[in-house]
């Protein structure tokens, strides 16, 4: 499948995408988003909305600086990292703040879904909390939007101190088959009218079976079923927190990076943390990962895709490690 890109400078950039999986309101912000351009970005600038988030203030009561924002993957949200996100600011000292990103969790639905919008965004939630010297965490779809902001020239120095980059790469890759098999599987639950987690279980295992996927992916969408008459559906039947249709047209935009190799770099403190077993990032990917973070180092944990529900120890003590320059 070919990508286009517009890059920061406006050049038409293309790009042959890769397959990592075969199987079946502020007027600064608003400057801020008009750097960034993606194949679904506009000429004007990206209005953000405002994310929900879970925190965890320290004991010292600092809830501004040094701060770790933590940003979930593709059809997780800010409860995957809840309980990280205790252990990461007791060890550190630090406030953290867990962010659920558009179209996702708690968040406003909103379009465009690109890594264009999703930067602007958590800048947004940068600037409205005061936040400076942070720690930028991110997961898969989070990991690109934590590079998309580092590497946008506009960003303010004092603003990112630390980049962690959880098992993706800053390249343009086509999205395994199996994620539009899960909206597949979650648009089938909705139209079956469901009452009950467990149907809704069945039914995404079913398709777990057919891709062969990881099972932590089930767990994160039944993270995300809204139960019949409660506050958030008032109707009869389960639905899901994710704009389906939405997400489902988003598909190549999350494959993209906005940004060519070459095009601009971070100079700052950059760790990425890959999954042993995963190919989301891999030996080709290494010089596009160096030219865009010049200071970058990586650490390899047992793990698939997942690292954190897989190893969270491991993890945890990656990031402390890194944070704390120890």
């Amino acid at each position: 499948m070919l990508l286009q890109i517009l890059s920061p400078n406006s050049r038409l950039r293309l790009f042959y995408s890769s397959s990592a999986c075969t199987k079946p309101r502020s007027s600064q912000v608003h400057n801020f988003g008009l750097k960034y351009y993606s194949s679904h970005a506009r000429a004007g600038p990206i209005d953000p909305v405002d994310l929900d988030y879970l925190e965890q203030i320290p004991e010292n009561g600092n809830n501004t600086e040094g701060a770790l924002v933590i940003l979930h993957g593709l059809f997780g949200s800010k409860r995957n990292w809840s309980s990280l996100s205790k252990v990461f600011s007791r060890h550190l000292g630090v406030p953290v703040y867990a962010l659920d990103l558009r179209n996702h969790g708690s968040s406003p639905h909103a379009l465009p879904m690109s890594y264009t919008a999703m930067a602007t965004d958590v800048m947004h939630f940068i600037e409205k909390k005061n936040l400076s010297k942070i720690s930028l965490l991110g997961h898969s779809m989070g990991g690109k939007v934590a590079m998309t902001l580092a590497l946008n020239p506009s960003l303010p120095p004092s603003v990112l101190q630390n980049l962690i980059v959880a098992d993706i790469a800053p390249v343009p890759a086509h999205l395994s088959s199996e994620f539009l098999l899960y909206i597949k599987a979650m648009k089938r639950i909705e139209t079956m009218r469901l009452r009950t987690r467990k149907e809704a279980e069945k039914v995404l295992t079913e398709y777990e079976k057919v891709c062969r996927a990881d099972a932590n992916v089930v767990l994160f969408l039944l993270t995300n079923i809204l139960m019949p008459h409660s506050e958030l559906n008032r109707e009869a039947y389960i639905r899901f927190r994710f704009p389906l249709k939405v997400m489902e047209d988003a598909i190549t935009e999350i494959g993209s990076f906005p940004y060519a190799p070459n095009e601009t770099t971070w100079e700052g403190r950059t760790l990425f943390i890959k999954g042993k077993r995963s190919k989301f990032i891999n030996h080709n990917y290494h010089q596009t990962m160096e030219d865009f973070f010049p200071r970058m180092t990586m650490e390899t944990l047992d793990a698939g895709h997942w690292v954190t529900p897989s190893r969270p120890n491991e993890f945890t003590q990656l990031v402390k490690t890194f944070i704390t320059g120890e």
